[in-house]
């Protein structure tokens, strides 16, 4: 996918001012900045969810990007049980959908079991588990990953992140993952790209811009992080069962 110089206006306040990124098949780049910053808006009108307002995005066909959002729960239809929440964005004949969800479960590493639960009885994790295999549901080309671990517990965290990684890695995902923390974000992306005001400051390879940075606003957020190590502490998460 190739952005050109987008931009998104609410009336006179510009929320995304003219941004140029590209994210290349396969890859993953990292989208990082503080509230505000126009990461999310920006991510929206890639998904057709705000309206750009000039610029360009080729490289991808239409329909072919799904946004996984911060909040599971709010995410997932309450009165609809988890197999009924997967199977809304699948293209197959009824009949061939629960092996689909169950499938599609499995590669979020979830019990199929949980496919006649409803999202309340999840834990937090196991909801945004949900929320990616209906996402993959679609078989996207791009996958938009929104703040996707901001909402969790610290010790599911690491869990979903260790997932995304796998999910690139076995299915060739091109993903685009958004987080205001410098740590997250260079554990899973091979670019960094740094938001401000609206406009990106900074991007480059993830090594450089986090040993590296140019720019001085990139180094007050690697600042607000204690520690940036070599890996990411992570902690596994047992597949769904009933409790």
């Amino acid at each position: 996918m190739n952005i050109t110089d987008l931009t998104v206006r609410y009336g006179s306040f510009t929320a995304v001012d003219g941004v140029s990124l590209d994210i290349p098949p396969g890859g993953a780049v990292g989208l990082v900045g503080e509230s505000g910053s126009g990461k999310s808006t920006l991510a929206r009108a890639l998904v057709g969810l705000a309206p750009v307002s000039g610029g360009t995005i080729t490289g991808l066909p239409p329909g072919r990007t799904q946004m996984v959002f911060q909040d599971p729960y709010h995410s997932l239809d309450p009165r609809l049980t988890i197999g009924a929440s997967v199977a809304e964005g699948l293209r197959l004949p009824r009949r061939e959908r629960e092996a689909e969800v169950g499938r599609l479960l499995e590669l979020v590493t979830l019990d199929p079991a949980v496919a006649s639960r409803y999202p309340r009885e999840l834990s937090g994790g196991q909801r945004q588990r949900v929320a990616i295999a209906r996402a993959l549901g679609a078989r996207p080309e791009l996958l938009i990953a929104d703040e996707i671990t901001s909402a969790l517990d610290v010790s599911v965290q690491g869990a979903i992140l260790n997932l995304i990684r796998d999910l690139r890695a076995r299915l060739g995902l091109t993903v685009l993952f958004i987080s205001h923390n410098l740590a997250v974000v260079r554990y899973v992306a091979d670019v960094i790209a740094v938001m401000r005001g609206g406009r990106l400051v900074e991007v480059g390879p993830a090594d450089e811009v986090i040993h590296n940075p140019r720019d001085d606003y990139t180094r007050a957020l690697m600042a607000a992080v204690p520690s940036i190590g070599d890996r990411l502490p992570v902690s596994g998460e047992r597949r769904a069962t009933r409790r």
